[in-house]
C-alpha cells in the first residue's frame, strides 16, 4: 500500500485553479521532491494532503484516511489525518515564546493527552537524535536557522507520522547544513517512513530524493 495516493487533485483559489488534475503515489521509505518555479503548485500540495487547503476536486488517500472535495473538515474530525501526516513549515512555525522541548511537547500533552513525562523523554530523544540535544531550553530566536529546522522536524516527528512534508527545507540553510540535513532526512526514511518535500534547491533534491516530480501551472510535467 502506498504512503500517499493522490489522484486528479484540483485547488481552486477564487477564479484561479491552482492545481489542475495531480496525480501522485508516494510510496513507503521514499522521498519525492517536489519542483518548480514559484506559483507552481509545490506548497499548495503539501497543504492540500496537511488538511490545510480545500480541494475542489480528486482525492487524497493515507491509507485508510481520505480527503475529498469540499470545507476543510474542522480539527476535532482530523484526528487520524494528524496522526498519519506531520508537517514541516518552510519558516518553522515555531512558537517563540516556548523553548525547543516546549515546542516539541505541545502536539503530544495538549492534542494527545500524552502524560508529560513521557511527552518529554520522547521529544528529548528526537532532540538528542537530531543533534539539538543541548539546545532544548533554548527559545527559537536563540536558535540558528539549521538547529531552528531540526527542532521543526522533532515537532514533525514526534506523533512518529508515516508522511513527513517539508516546504523549502533548506531556505534558511548554508551548503554544509544542507548536505547534513540531505543525510538526516535519509535516515528518517528508515522503518518505511515516507517524505514529500518542496524545494527550488535543484542539488538538495538530487542529494536525498528517489525521485523528483517537477510541477508547471498546477500540473506534472516530469518525473
Amino acid at each position: 500500500m502506498s504512503a500517499l495516493e493522490i489522484r486528479g487533485l484540483e485547488v481552486m483559489r477564487g477564479t484561479h485553479q491552482v492545481l489542475r488534475g495531480l496525480d501522485l503515489i508516494v510510496n513507503p521509505g521514499e522521498i519525492v521532491a517536489l519542483m518548480g518555479a514559484s506559483g507552481a503548485g509545490k506548497t499548495t500540495v503539501l497543504r492540500a494532503v496537511a488538511a490545510l487547503e480545500p480541494i475542489s476536486g480528486g482525492t487524497i488517500t493515507l491509507g485508510d484516511v481520505s480527503l475529498k472535495p469540499g470545507p476543510v473538515p474542522p480539527e476535532s474530525r482530523l484526528g487520524a489525518l494528524r496522526a498519519k501526516v506531520g508537517m514541516v513549515f518552510q519558516e518553522h512555525a515555531l512558537f517563540e515564546h516556548l523553548s525547543a522541548i516546549e515546542n516539541v511537547v505541545l502536539a503530544p500533552v495538549h492534542v494527545r493527552h500524552w502524560q508529560r513525562e513521557a511527552a518529554m523523554s520522547k521529544a528529548a530523544q528526537l532532540l538528542d537524535s537530531l543533534g539539538v540535544a543541548e539546545r532544548a531550553d533554548a527559545l527559537p530566536r536563540q536558535l540558528s536557522g539549521g538547529q531552528a529546522q531540526r527542532v521543526a522536524i522533532a515537532r514533525a516527528l514526534v506523533l512518529d507520522p508515516d508522511l513527513l512534508l517539508m516546504d523549502e527545507p533548506t531556505s534558511a540553510l548554508d551548503p554544509a547544513r544542507r548536505s547534513a540535513l540531505a543525510d538526516t532526512l535519509r535516515e528518517l526514511t528508515e522503518g518505511g517512513r515516507a517524505l514529500l518535500i518542496s524545494t527550488h534547491d535543484v542539488d538538495f533534491a538530487e542529494a536525498c530524493a528517489d525521485r523528483i516530480v517537477s510541477l508547471a501551472d498546477g500540473s506534472i510535467v516530469q518525473s
